[in-house]
This record gives structure tokens, sequence and C-alpha cells, in this order.
């Protein structure tokens, strides 16, 4: 009668285990995505009072001023794909280039 009490007892500890561990929740992973989308910089003699005002200008939507894309400390994100960068000081060109960018690629423009 013991050893059946003591039987039932174990299986009746084993159910109850089991059950409770079926309600807890694992660890989970966490995931970030990192941005994959192609970066411009631009290499230009900083010096040089032009480029202060120079606008950039990409498939002709203004992108803002060129000296916040220097090589090293700012970079413009775009789409993928084939794009048209300019890069303007008032009416004066300064940098008429077409060019394909893949994910992950940071492609840098010399202006002179």
């Amino acid at each position: 009668m013991l050893l059946k009490k003591a039987l039932l007892g174990s299986l009746f500890s084993i159910i109850l285990f089991a059950t409770l561990a079926g309600c807890v929740q694992y660890p989970t992973e966490r995931q970030t995505i990192i941005d994959l989308r192609p970066q411009i910089v631009f290499r230009f003699e900083s010096a040089n009072p032009q480029f202060n005002d120079a606008r950039v200008l990409v498939n002709g939507l203004d992108s803002g001023r060129l000296v916040d894309f220097i090589e090293g400390k700012g970079s413009l994100r775009v789409l993928p794909g084939m794009n048209t960068v300019r890069v303007v000081n008032g009416m004066e060109v300064l940098l008429d280039e077409r060019a394909y960018l893949g994910d992950g690629v940071t492609r840098p423009f010399n202006v002179k």
C-alpha cells in the first residue's frame, strides 16, 4: 500500500512537472535588420569655399549640402539601382555622374 502511494505520488509529480515545463517560455533570440542600402560619399578639398554652398541632387531630388556627406564623416543612403548624382553650386555643375549602386556598397565620388 505504501509503495502504491509512493508510486502514485511520483507519477503525479512527473505529470505536474511535464505540464508546468510546457508552459515555460524559452528565451528568444533578438535579431536586428542591418540597413544594406548603398551609400554615397564625396571626396573634395574642404578648404575650398566654393563647396560650402554646393547641393547634392540624386535622381533630380535635392538631398542636402555637399559638406554633410564628406567621406569619413557622413554618407547619403540611396535606393539600389542606377542613380544620377549631381553636385551643383548655384548654376554651376560641379559633378554629374550616373552610377549603378548595389546593396551594401559605399561609393565615393570625387568633386573638383
